[in-house]
């Protein structure tokens, strides 16, 4: 698989159906990619959500409508996905400065939003100055135990991971001893998506143990099957992690000929973690598929 043309692909199939109602895990399906890596690595080469996207270009087709033809202006609104002529006048004026009908008498052309195009030219300006190169590592199997929260990513409309990952780690930093058989030193926040058809992630705040024995009260075990990961560092504020990921998704990703396995992605806070200093070091690990032999 290539990623940049599947991108392009899910990109592709977006414009093909501008006036009808786009649902992003079928977008993520004509690019042959679950709905949380597409939308993963599209905000990761965009940095904006694919629902934000979808929506500016249903903008820009209605602005195509407004000029080049006679409809109605509440048949412009319900092609471009909104419920009412005001609901959309709202939106078009948020975006554009002027109301449908100012902008129709207008006719000026040049505010339509351009279609986003990737190529490695585009690729190459992203990975200009990132020193980030991964350690390709076999990843032993791990049993973990810790707390589990389900959340939206920063890639979702939804995300609420302000809500609800630094109470999570509060709380299973403060029941951390109640952890039997650990193995002291490192803990792991582990990502692994819900369902290929949702972005709905599900999020472990874990540390690993020898064995399995009896779960402290509303903890919960996750078992790491052995694996390929690269796992790259971080250096710096855990708030500012999302960037590397970012990196990970759009540049190393892309260009690496690597494929993503599906499994869980993994955070490695270990000795190195602080959380007050800007040196604090975080190492994050992706899944990667085996190689063909």
């Amino acid at each position: 698989m290539n990623y940049l043309n599947s991108v392009q692909l899910g990109i592709e199939y977006i414009e093909a159906n501008l006036d009808f109602d786009i649902a992003i895990a079928t977008v993520a399906a004509e690019a042959g990619m679950s709905q949380w890596h597409f939308q993963r690595i599209f905000k990761g080469l965009t940095n904006e959500t694919l629902k934000t996207y979808i929506r500016s270009r249903r903008l820009a087709n209605s602005l195509d409508k407004l000029l080049t033809g006679d409809m109605r202006i509440i048949d412009i609104a319900l092609s471009a996905g909104f419920e009412s002529q005001q609901s959309f006048s709202r939106a078009f004026k948020d975006s554009f400065k002027l109301t449908p009908n100012a902008y129709r008498k207008l006719a000026d052309k040049s505010l339509f939003l351009k279609k986003l195009q990737f190529n490695s030219q585009y690729l190459a300006h992203l990975r200009q100055n990132v020193l980030l190169t991964p350690q390709i590592q076999q990843q032993s199997r791990m049993l973990l135990v810790g707390c589990r929260t389900a959340f939206y990513s920063v890639d979702s409309e939804k995300n609420n991971i302000a809500d609800k990952l630094p109470g999570l780690w509060s709380e299973f930093m403060a029941r951390l001893s109640e952890v039997p058989h650990s193995i002291a030193g490192t803990c792991y926040g582990v990502v692994q998506q819900v369902a290929n058809d949702t972005d709905l992630l599900e999020y472990y705040a874990a540390i690993a143990v020898s064995h399995l024995d009896e779960m402290p009260p509303g903890m919960h075990s996750i078992v790491i099957d052995k694996s390929r990961y690269a796992m790259f560092t971080h250096t710096g504020a855990a708030s500012k992690l999302d960037n590397t990921v970012n990196y990970v998704y759009s540049s190393w990703l892309l260009g690496s000929g690597e494929l993503h396995s599906g499994g869980p992605d993994l955070e490695v806070y270990g000795a190195d973690y602080d959380p007050v200093s800007a040196d604090s070091v975080i190492q994050y690990a992706i899944p990667l598929q085996q190689p063909q032999l």
